[in-house]
């Protein structure tokens, strides 16, 4: 019995023959059909149980990675131990149901005693294979026996598709004796206990039954069993031997045969023939997918003979076949167990999938039960449905194994079929899911189902009632049923216009809405339904089904019902009698019977109406209507509501389109879009001239996040879940609702009280817990929603959204649309979910398994055209499109399906061609649903994944890398000489490629940074003042200029940065191809090469979020302690302080850089006296680095560079982040740091890095004081870069230094020259194209021109910055332009833009992830609008903005863009000091008291630096004014106009002498309010070519107020 495996061969037979038995392999193919044999043999059912709950678990699993690929290696792990034995055994494998099957030993009847024997022993082995079995995944896998024999009938039947049984008594008593087996039985029917060799069988009786439980063989010592088995075998005709002794089935050794071959694939369905004959592993078709189950069980009279029963069966099977065949079902299995026969038929298998699958089941279902129950011989006939995930795949042995449904919902429908006889049952699923009529069904008394724990409801399918229940198709628009909606504001503005034009106009009024399923049609129409009514308003509003469309007048039937109040009638009685007071004005008597069929009444039928044909009773009904309406609208007006409005059926539309040429009234439509061309009337209806036609739209982000916190009754939702949201659902309010309800189900969503974090206590793991608000009014807050107490939302910790599998729903509106799909597209579309959301065209072409250019273009093309895909020629179009929200598109007189029927002959194959041509231009390609993406994903194979995932990773490396502009490298300095994540897996050849493409260039720049090492310059001479060194300096810029335009070689980039094109398109897919393939140490080494690039291009939000994927990778890297760890270690610290510098939280940022200073073996001190010590060291290892500077000595090997790198960045942090505390032992601590750049700098050689740290110690010094050294250190880092080569490195330095001089210059108060310097610096980096430096300059020049009071240079700057900041759609460049909008509004006197237009643009993006997370943008733009209506006296609406404002106080940095918005702030808190001393509120001496200490630390802070001082001194002297001292008033008003003559800072100084006359003067005009002098600025238009105007503008000021108190 020791049989070997050996290899099968590959052909189409055996691929087919592994799917059938041998009964049928080997069997007669007569076309007779229904056909018979008898035969005797033995029967072997075997039941495992575990698997419907392990199917159910992974069904319902939350993420993506537990599959069908996992489910089915469990299950065929156990269930092809159990074929293999059977088939060692001799046994034939007749049938695969689910968890269970049925074996056959076919023998003469005298050979049935023995043969019992083998396969109790059978039996006995296979029990014991599963006794000590471990199990996995939480599953207990056990399994019952039962065993029979005797006489069997095989009954072929079938038409186009073949099918067989087996029946007979024998069948009747295995299924028998399995049931009652328990658990580890072996059950043994009592003619198989009559038949066997009861000497050898230990049995156990049981009582009340004649059938035995086998306890075990009791064979003699002497006995033999295998020569015993071998003789048995020889009697079985298909039993291998001989030459085929080492393989377990015959029937894999067959030969080509196509007769054979034929006949056989007449037995297999379509979908596995295909598979089969694409050589598709068996493991493709393996899926947890979304179907309906169609169980049919045939019961018998119980007086037929076999003949009877088999033509039954027959003429049933073509007929239920012919049914599914419509609608793509398919008959799975047929049995012939229980009480009758069972037909398992599935809606939805792979490549089957068709949209409103549920309604054609359950039509089919009715249909099938209609025509069985006619068919002779068959007594009962019951049939269940039910809807939802099981496990659709192959399972078995790779010689013998079948295509198989396994899941809760096959038991449910098998189940509901057996409970609930004669009739068609469904469950709630498909009750709530079908688009049939709930008067449809009636739900049934519940019912105790073996095997169903929780069935939930079960409805039994009626069918078309004749007597329709007009009450059911009713649409409420109660306002207590009507959901407020929101986002479709444009929709109910359209209403009311067509509303108000009605109520004006005699004539009637259509407004359709069209819109795809799940758009919101129904929401919508019942709200404007609510909206329509009022006083002599009567709205009716009715919602068809599909049902509708084939009933005759159907809808018309329904509004007149509704009209004529018959609607809310319980019996017919009572209808007709309403009837009959209705029509008795309108109708003859006779006549009444006519409305029989209308209404479902029973007035006695006349003489006069039988004389009237069809035609002229239609016409009778008709004008009757007319009157009725008729009369009806002179007494009120009539608006009619259709929801689902493609279903009114023809005649219906024929009325319609009479009434509203004849009548005055209101009609609202809602509906999908035609699938085929509607009727003439509709057309008509759609072209007539008071027709509005609208097509709806997505709603916006903003709405769609709005209801999110509407629905979840919070105030706020994380941004992670907004993401989620808004990207799954793509603005669809179906797609929203079915993810929140999946993360509902999976418990994934926190609510909780908001509390404030402790400001000094802020973690990493909070740094960015950034609640999105909603921006819903109060009104529209839910009834639960409390003010006091502030609800949020969070996810749960540890949960991963963007992993998590997508609702089972959408996965089905996915699958559908795959389904329909030709091969080629299918590939194309997997292969691109493969790569993720967003993908190159390169890319995807480089890992599809094999293809043609042109017939992939023209399935691209047709992809692009249905939606699936979106094209872009760039990164940057593809940010413009993503950044578009949906909105409604109203299209007069016309619809979508109009269109399209009244388009010229060929448009489609030209716009096909066109939308070629599009896709062959375009690089990069969306899916327009991430749904569709991840349902594709899921479609594949572990293996098949994992090879195209190191497919793409291969390709995808050699472009990972910065972009040329940038001069390629990496985004961490040389990251990849340090640590090398290539060799382990990838070829040589790529290896060499990457260490071309990286690692070249950057050794050539080192050596040339050698080569060009400075020499003492001999135009900065010693001699020289500073004035004449500022002339050289702007003389070398405007050279440069020179130079850089009139080269011959090109030395600027001809194109801008691309870096952000390469973390999406690039590194970003590297990272997640890694992560999948589990290669965690590659992972990570490109998740924080991503988070230097985010924080390069000021995303500190993106920066955050892929961090954290990077702490979770460190985590599980953490018991590596090689070098390459611990730098990455490092790496991770910094860029984690790199984060919080920017979003201001500087102690855990000082915290972060400390440790990875550590790692980086630079370590930082910690106490006074070390600083000391170390300050002492620097000054000596300086004096060592310009040595070796000098004597050219060569620089560090790469892997020590990549750490001096990360220690440079670490020291430039912390200098800044020291010079921002007050306590006087943190500037030696900020200079430690700033001289220890400078070494490290040096250590490098690099030119760049020398002179960077140069000119950071040089502004250090001047924050800090140190007179003698800052002039030394600018004038070194300028004489590095005098006499060098014009390069484009050498130009990228020049501009740099150009914009730090800029920055310098301006801080220190030296407006002039910042100016000039900057006006250059602006020049070279246009030149050089980096947005990413470009706007800081230029937001610098235009505060530095306005303070200048140089208007017209300002506005020029200003249109720059707006240029850019719309071409780039660059969102900190467009929060810039509007923070100087408000302060040209605030301090300059006149309008460049509307204050309404900046506040326009603050809520809007405020929520935006870069400007959120941009320390000091949110600040300087609340600020200013607090300022504004703080002047205006307006304190609610200050109070929001302030309160917002000082929110963002604590999040400190030492930029320019804070210390502005600080300010402002400052200012913000002394105008509340002046309306809290005007209300004399109790202790406000003590608040300006404070108020003028913290202004006092503010102009002593280093940080601040002098150009902030006057205005400090203004606001000082304004507190001191008010708190009626007068003295330092004055003191502080001369310093600051003092301050204001160095700097030259006008825009201040007509402020402080505005102010100071207002102050002083007797008399105080009306006139020099704000809210005056706001109704009379001017606009810039008015002003600008006019010096006069431009001079009395500088006077519209705002004017501090000087109320003081008597108690002051």
């Amino acid at each position: 019995m020791n049989i070997g495996k050996a290899s099968l061969p590959d052909r189409t037979i055996v691929r087919i023959a592994a799917h059938l038995p041998d009964l049928i392999v080997y069997g007669d193919f007569t076309p007779e059909r229904p056909s018979t044999e008898y035969f005797d043999g033995v029967l072997m059912f075997v039941d495992i149980s575990g698997f419907t709950a392990m199917t159910e678990k992974f069904s319902t699993a939350m993420y993506m990675d537990r599959g069908a690929e996992q489910l089915v290696d469990i299950l065929n792990r156990y269930i092809s131990v159990i074929v293999e034995k059977v088939l060692i055994f001799g046994g034939d494998i007749l049938k695969f149901a689910g968890d269970a099957l049925l074996a056959l030993w076919k023998v003469e009847r005298k050979q049935l005693k023995n043969f019992i024997t083998v396969v109790v022993k059978c039996s006995l082995e296979i029990h014991g294979m599963f006794e000590n079995q471990e199990s996995e995944e939480g599953l207990d896998v056990r399994v019952k026996i039962g065993l029979s024999a005797g006489h069997i009938k095989k009954l072929v039947f079938g038409n186009e598709k073949s099918y067989f049984l087996v029946i007979g008594q024998a069948v009747e008593d295995v299924r028998f004796a399995q049931d009652v087996a328990q658990m580890n039985d072996i059950i043994l029917s009592p003619n198989c206990w009559q038949l066997c060799d009861r000497s050898v069988i230990e049995i156990e009786r049981i009582p009340d039954q004649r059938s035995v439980k086998v306890n075990f063989l009791k064979l003699p010592p002497t006995y033999n069993f295998d020569e015993f088995f071998m003789k048995c075998m020889s009697y079985l005709d298909y039993y291998p031997s001989g030459d085929h002794k080492n393989i377990l089935r015959l029937a894999s050794t067959l030969e080509n045969d196509p007769e054979l071959e034929l006949s056989l694939q007449k037995y297999i369905m379509h979908s596995i023939l295909k598979q089969i004959d694409d050589k598709q592993l068996s493991g493709y078709l393996s899926e947890l997918r979304p179907v309906t189950i169609v169980f049919v069980n045939l019961q018998f009279k119980g007086q037929e003979t076999a003949d009877d029963i088999g033509q039954a069966i027959q003429d049933s099977s073509v007929y239920i076949d012919s049914v599914l065949k419509n609608f793509k079902g398919q008959i799975n299995k047929v049995f012939m167990f229980d009480k009758g026969c069972s037909f398992l038929c599935v809606f939805g298998f792979p490549g089957e999938k068709v949209p409103d699958e549920i309604t054609h089941a359950l039509e089919s279902a009715v249909v099938i039960f209609d025509y069985c129950s006619q068919i002779f011989k068959i007594k009962i006939v019951s049939i269940g449905v039910a809807s939802g995930i099981v496990f659709c795949g192959i399972v078995g042995h790779s010689v013998r194994h079948e295509y198989t449904v396994i899941g809760q919902k096959v038991n449910i429908a098998a189940r509901m079929m057996m409970y609930y006889p004669g009739i068609v049952t469904c469950d709630s699923v498909t009750y709530s899911n079908c688009s049939l009529p709930s008067y449809f069904f009636k739900e049934l008394p519940k019912q105790e189902m073996k095997g169903v724990a929780e069935p939930g409801p079960v409805y039994q399918c009626l069918g078309l009632n004749e007597k329709v229940m007009f009450g059911m198709s009713s649409l409420s628009c109660d306002k207590h049923e009507v959901r407020h909606l929101l986002g479709r504001n444009k929709e109910i503005r359209l209403f009311l216009h067509n509303m108000k034009e009605f109520l004006l106009s005699k004539s009637s009024h259509v407004l359709m809405y069209e819109g795809i399923t799940g758009y919101g049609k129904s929401q919508l129409v019942r709200q404007l339904g609510y909206l329509a009514q009022a006083e002599e308003h009567r709205v009716i509003a009715i919602r068809l089904t599909k049902v509708s469309i084939h009933q005759y007048f159907h809808t018309i039937q329904l509004l007149m019902a509704n009209v004529l109040g018959l609607d809310t009638c319980k019996h017919y009685k009572e209808r007709q009698y309403n009837l009959e007071e209705k029509v008795k004005d309108y109708l003859a008597e006779q006549f009444y019977c006519i409305l029989n069929d209308i209404f479902h009444v029973q007035f006695p039928m006349t003489r006069e109406a039988c004389r009237m044909d069809g035609t002229k009773k239609q016409k009778e009904i008709e004008t009757l209507f007319m009157h009725i309406l008729s009369e009806t609208i002179k007494v009120e007006k009539l608006i009619f509501v259709i929801d689902e409005a493609q279903y009114i059926d023809t005649t219906s539309w024929e009325f319609l389109e009479k009434l509203i040429q004849e009548l005055t009234v209101f009609i609202i439509l809602a509906l999908s879009p035609f699938i085929d061309p509607p009727c003439k009337s509709a057309s008509s209806i759609m072209k007539n001239r008071n027709t509005t036609y609208a097509i709806i739209g997505e709603i916006s982000l903003k709405d769609m996040r709005s209801k999110v916190c509407f629905d979840l009754s919070v105030n706020s939702i994380p941004k992670e879940l907004e993401m989620y949201l808004m990207e799954g659902s793509c603005g669809i309010p179906l797609y929203y609702e079915e993810l929140l309800k999946n993360l509902d189900h999976h418990k994934v969503l926190l609510i909780h009280q908001y509390q404030q974090e402790e400001k000094a206590n802020v973690a990493w793991h909070v740094l960015f817990k950034n609640y999105t608000k909603s921006q819903m009014h109060l009104d529209m807050l839910p009834p639960t929603f409390n003010e006091n107490k502030i609800e949020v939302c969070d996810i749960v910790p540890g949960v991963r959204l963007k992993n998590m599998s997508p609702p089972a729903t959408l996965k089905e509106i996915s699958l559908v649309q795959l389904d329909s799909m030709s091969l080629s597209q299918q590939m194309l579309v997997r292969c691109a979910a493969i790569i993720g959301q967003t993908f190159t065209t390169a890319l995807l072409f480089e890992i599809l398994p094999c293809w043609n250019m042109k017939m992939m273009v023209e399935a691209l093309a047709t992809l692009v055209q249905s939606s699936i895909f979106y094209c872009f020629q760039n990164q940057k179009e593809l940010r413009l499109a993503t950044s578009q929200k949906g909105a409604t598109f109203v299209v007069h007189h016309r619809s979508m399906a109009l269109k399209a029927s009244l388009g010229i002959e060929g448009g489609e194959e030209e716009q096909i061609c066109i939308l070629e041509n599009e896709v062959t231009q375009c690089r990069i390609l969306r899916f327009c649903k991430p749904i569709m993406q991840k349902t594709a994903y899921e479609l594949w194979l572990k293996d098949q994944k994992a090879a195209l995932h190191v497919k793409c990773a291969r390709f995808l490396e050699e472009s990972a890398h910065k972009c040329e502009h940038c001069g390629g490298g990496d985004f961490i300095p040389f990251h990849h000489y340090a640590v090398d994540i290539r060799l382990n897996t990838l070829d040589l050849n790529t290896v060499k490629r990457m260490i071309q493409t990286h690692g070249i260039k950057r050794r050539e720049e080192v050596y040339t940074n050698n080569k060009r090492l400075p020499k003492k310059s001999d135009i900065l001479r010693d001699d020289l003042s500073s004035e004449e060194i500022g002339t050289k300096i702007l003389y070398f810029l405007d050279n440069t200029l020179k130079k850089i335009t009139a080269a011959d070689q090109i030395v600027t980039p001809i194109e801008s940065c691309q870096c952000q094109e390469v973390l999406e398109s690039v590194l970003l897919p590297l990272a997640y191809h890694f992560t999948v393939l589990e290669e965690l140490d590659k992972a990570l080494y490109y998740y924080l090469e991503i988070v230097a690039g985010y924080i390069t291009l000021n995303e500190n939000y993106l920066a955050y979020i892929n961090l954290t994927e990077g702490e979770r990778l460190l985590k599980l890297l953490k018991h590596d302690k090689s070098w390459c760890h611990i730098f990455e270690s490092a790496i991770f610290f910094t860029l984690k302080g790199q984060v919080c510098f920017n979003v201001g939280q500087m102690t855990l940022a000082q915290k972060m850089m400390r440790k990875a200073l550590k790692l980086l073996k630079r370590v930082f001190p910690y106490s006074c006296i070390s600083v000391l010590l170390q300050t002492h060291v620097e000054k000596n290892k300086h004096a060592f680095y310009k040595t070796q500077q000098e004597q050219n000595i060569s620089p560090p090997e790469k892997r020590k560079l990549a750490q001096i790198h990360q220690q440079l960045s670490c020291l430039s942090s912390l200098w800044q982040i020291y010079s921002l505390d007050y306590a006087c032992h943190c500037k030696y601590f900020a200079h430690l740091a700033a001289m220890m750049q400078v070494n490290s700098a040096l250590e490098t050689q690099d030119n760049f890095q020398i002179i960077k740290a140069y000119l950071d110690y040089s502004l250090h010094s001047q924050l800090a004081g140190y007179q003698g050294l800052w002039f030394k250190y600018e004038v070194m880092a300028m004489e590095n870069i005098f006499n060098k080569p014009l390069s484009r490195e050498t130009v990228e330095i020049i501009a740099y230094v150009a914009e730090k001089l800029s920055y310098t210059k301006f801080i220190m108060g030296y407006l002039e020259i910042s100016i000039q310097l900057g006006f250059r610096a602006h020049r070279m980096w246009q030149l050089i194209k980096d947005p990413n430096r470009h706007y800081f300059v230029l937001h610098r020049l235009s505060v530095a021109l306005l303070m200048r009071n140089r208007y017209q240079k300002t506005v020029e700057v200003m249109e720059w910055i707006w240029s850019f900041a719309t071409i780039e759609e660059h969102a900190i460049s467009q929060g810039l332009f509007y923070f100087v909008c408000l302060d040209i509004l605030l301090y300059a006197g006149f309008i460049y833009r509307s204050f309404d237009e900046c506040m326009e643009f603050i809520n809007h993006r405020e929520d935006n992830k870069i400007l959120k997370f941009h320390s000091g943008m949110l600040l300087a733009l609340y600020s200013n609008v607090a300022i504004w209506f703080a002047r205006l006296e307006d304190w609610d609406n200050f109070e929001v903005f302030f309160n917002r404002a000082k929110k963002l106080v604590q999040r400190r940095t030492p930029s320019f863009l804070f210390c502005q918005a600080f300010n402002r702030y400052m200012e913000c808190q002394i105008l509340y000091l002046q309306k809290q001393i005007q209300e004399q509120i109790e202790n406000v001496q003590d608040t300006g008291v404070e108020l003028l200490k913290n202004l006092e630390n503010l102009v002593a802070r280093s940080c601040m630096g002098p150009i902030f001082q006057p205005r400090l001194y203004h606001m000082m002297a304004y507190v001191c004014m008010l708190m009626g001292d007068e003295e330092n008033c004055n003191l502080f008003l001369q310093t600051a106009l003092k301050i204001c003559d160095i700097q030259e800072n006008v825009l201040e100084k007509t402020w402080i002498n505005i102010n100071k006359k207002w102050w002083y003067s007797d008399k105080v005009y009306e006139e020099d309010s704000w809210l005056q002098i706001v109704m009379r600025l001017p606009s810039w238009n008015e002003i600008e070519l006019d010096e006069s105007k431009l001079k009395a503008a500088e006077q519209n000021k705002f004017r501090f107020k000087i109320t003081i108190m008597e108690n002051f």
